[in-house]
């Protein structure tokens, strides 16, 4: 069974879902998990972001 849940209320998220979400390109948030693990969880070979993580993140910079 596959549930609708709001991006808002996600807990992980998806670079495609981040990118919608935060109003990044997909090609930066890629680069900025490159450069740290702050945000990031694996899972399997995929990387999502986890999404509080990376809005304090966000509200700690001046510049992207």
């Amino acid at each position: 069974m596959k549930t609708n849940v709001s991006v808002h209320e996600k807990y992980l998220l998806t670079v495609e879902e981040a990118s919608l979400y935060f109003h990044i390109g997909v090609k930066k948030l890629r680069r900025m998990m490159e450069e740290t693990n702050d945000f990031t969880i694996q899972n399997g070979n995929r990387k999502l972001i986890k999404r509080k993580n990376l809005e304090k993140l966000i509200d700690s910079i001046d510049q992207i």
